[in-house]
């Protein structure tokens, strides 16, 4: 009873912040080492608290950190070190954030893709949970803050540490909102930042006085290049020549899809859980401007679409969708990928990509479908019946991707322990006949690939039934490094291997392997490349400045293009993610389009000149673009054994 009235006063006292001299427990990250960081006895921020974590499930830090780049924190426990990736919603302030423990205690579980299971919202940020040890947090002496590359020399600075059992939620505690009427970071200034309403009109009306053609681009009607003309189907289709790989469009031109993702008006400023964000936003946009995703009324905030009725007016939704087609005839790009809005692709004026929707995949199965459950076969016919058949004549619709970053690859073992401990199921019966003679970690995978075979088998028999004019795209697989056995699979069922690439260029090796175990042509769903001058997270790829997001998009896209099974690419994404975080925590600079819908200047000159040279770079009559940007990382974890140094 004392210990429990002792805690309840400890964690009291220091949820008010009763503590530490300013600036004392500050990290001031050197911009001239690969990771730098600090380590701080917890004994010193906060005199008194629980070595032993086993009886909390929260830990809450009141920091300030003045970048939005992301960082790692870790605690010391009797098992090693064990951290996570954090991103701060409001670099600039004061706030509190609350960690779950269990993010440190155990691996991510089953979700239905990679975002899914790596993702974590919180009211204040967003973590990640890549990498690193997971165990019981015992003998916890001390925290660490590190960051990979840092930009400029930013600093974090914590004033206490708290414990709770219950969610205490998070809390801002700044005097000066972080959002701004516009949806912007207001706690930061940048070049064309805008500060009125007058500002965003003049920018806007200058953007509606400019020509729209494609001319530079030689694009057919549906965006193939009008100089090389084969055999048309009145679909797209793909073909071979003279060893180099091609979409075909319907009316016959060669074709190189040149897309983006998530195209849709409106984008980069919902508000989620409003009312958990006291003191957050400077002013919320009105109540009629909630949404709830793909222009249905909910309960999210959006200033994007605000900003588009400032723009537009009334009819805020029909000009931005005419707008986002004037934008892509003038940048060049040519396709509408996945995750878009429909009332942009349904307009059928640029190519399209769509993903099927309600054909089994589960979360709770990482991904994986149950397909030996009795009404499988027959709800997957009536899914992709459904579907497809609106579709089956439209000339604008490339194909339909089946899926998107499965889970559960390269975590075969743990599906099955899912599978295994949960209630019983067709699957679980059948792997538990399966295993019964003999389980091994290599019996385990073949039995996750064996399911997947099933399943997309049975995708693709009812797709070429009920649509066979046009393509299975296939799984979106999280990287293209796949096992000969899955390759072999894709090879079977799909017209094209489509893979996500988070990198500074698609590896070669990795590309030549794929064409020759699959014999087909390839498409990247994903990739960009972002920063932190916006208060947003830097993306999955970072760069320095919004000028080495041109560079380095140049760089990627041409180098990828020069492979000779390459075939199309899709940029992630047509706008920002939301600066307080989408549904998952997301807030990635990664737009062709910001919150207040101006172009990135940069990204679309990169994006023109590119496009200008793809179909010489494909042809192998030119060299691709070949100057890197400087000082480019991946988000992945910190360097294993990396001594940051404990401050006494």
């Amino acid at each position: 009873m004392y210990r429990t009235i002792l805690s309840i006063s400890l964690i009291t006292c220091l949820m008010q912040a009763c503590s530490t001299d300013a600036g004392k427990f500050r990290v001031v990250f050197d911009n001239n080492k690969e990771v730098s960081g600090r380590k701080f006895a917890i004994a010193d921020i906060t005199p008194g608290l629980p070595a032993d974590w086993d009886d909390y499930n929260f830990v809450v830090l009141e920091l300030r950190s003045t970048t939005s780049q992301r960082f790692q924190i870790g605690f010391t426990t009797d098992e090693g070190y064990n951290e996570l990736r954090i991103m701060d919603y409001v670099p600039g302030e004061w706030h509190k954030l609350a960690i779950p423990l269990k993010f440190y205690r155990e691996l991510p579980g089953s979700a239905v893709d990679l975002a899914a299971t790596y993702n974590q919202p919180r009211y204040m940020g967003w973590i990640n949970l890549g990498g690193g040890t997971r165990g019981a947090l015992r003998g916890v002496d001390s925290i660490g803050i590190r960051m990979r590359v840092p930009i400029g020399n930013p600093e974090i600075e914590i004033r206490s540490i708290a414990l709770a059992k219950d969610d205490p939620s998070d809390e801002y505690l700044g005097s000066v909102p972080a959002v701004d009427e516009f949806g912007q970071w207001n706690l930061g200034e940048w070049e064309g930042k805008a500060h009125s309403l007058e500002e965003l009109q003049a920018a806007w009306q200058a953007e509606d006085a400019e020509p729209v053609t494609a001319e530079a681009f030689n694009y057919s009607k549906y965006g193939g290049y009008l100089q090389a003309q084969v055999k048309a189907t009145g679909f797209f289709r793909t073909e071979k020549i003279d060893g180099r790989w091609w979409f075909v469009d319907p009316e016959g031109y060669l074709f190189l899809s040149v897309g983006v993702d998530c195209v849709s008006p409106g984008g980069g400023g919902s508000v989620r859980d409003a009312d958990k964000r006291t003191g957050m936003y400077k002013q919320l946009p009105p109540d009629e401007f909630k949404w709830s995703g793909r222009g249905r009324r909910g309960d999210t905030y959006s200033f994007g679409s605000w900003n588009l009725y400032r723009r537009y007016g009334d009819d805020y939704r029909n000009k931005a969708n005419e707008n986002i087609i004037n934008r892509m005839t003038r940048w060049g790009l040519n396709t509408i990928a996945n995750w878009s809005s429909r009332e942009v692709s349904s307009l059928n004026r640029k190519a399209f990509i769509l993903q099927l929707q309600d054909i089994g995949i589960s979360g709770e199965l990482m991904g994986l479908t149950d397909v030996y459950a009795k009404e499988f076969p027959e709800r997957a016919e009536k899914a992709v019946r459904d579907f497809v058949t609106p579709q089956k004549d439209n000339p604008w619709l490339m194909g339909y991707f089946i899926g998107n970053e499965p889970a559960w690859l390269d975590r075969e073992e743990q599906l099955c322990d899912i599978i295994l401990s949960g209630t019983d199921s067709p699957i679980k019966a059948e792997l538990q006949k399966y295993l019964a003679d003999g389980d091994t970690p290599e019996r385990r995978k073949q039995f996750i690939f064996s399911t997947f075979d099933t399943f997309i088998a049975t995708v693709n028999k009812y797709l070429k039934r009920y649509d066979p004019n046009h393509l299975n795209m296939g799984i979106r697989f999280g990287n293209g490094n796949l096992d000969p056995a899955m390759h072999a699979i894709c090879k079977a069922n799909f017209d094209v291997f489509s893979f996500n690439c988070y990198d500074l260029k698609p590896s070669v090796e990795m590309m030549n392997k794929t064409m020759e175990r699959t014999g087909l042509p390839m498409i990247i769903g994903e990739y960009h490349f972002g920063t932190v001058d916006r208060g947003m997270a830097q993306s999955l790829w970072q760069v320095d400045s919004q000028q080495e997001r041109g560079v380095a998009y140049r760089y990627y896209t041409e180098q990828a293009y020069s492979h000779p099974g390459l075939i199309g690419t899709a940029y992630f994404q047509w706008c920002d993610q939301d600066l307080t975080g989408r549904f998952d925590g997301e807030n990635y600079n990664c737009g062709f389009v910001d919150v207040t819908d101006r172009p990135y200047a940069d990204q679309v000159a990169a994006q023109i000149e590119t496009a200008k040279r793809l179909f010489d770079v494909h042809s192998g009559k030119i060299m691709p673009y070949n100057v890197a940007p400087e000082r480019a990382r991946g988000h992945g974890s910190v360097p294993d054994g990396w001594d940051i140094p404990l401050v006494n």
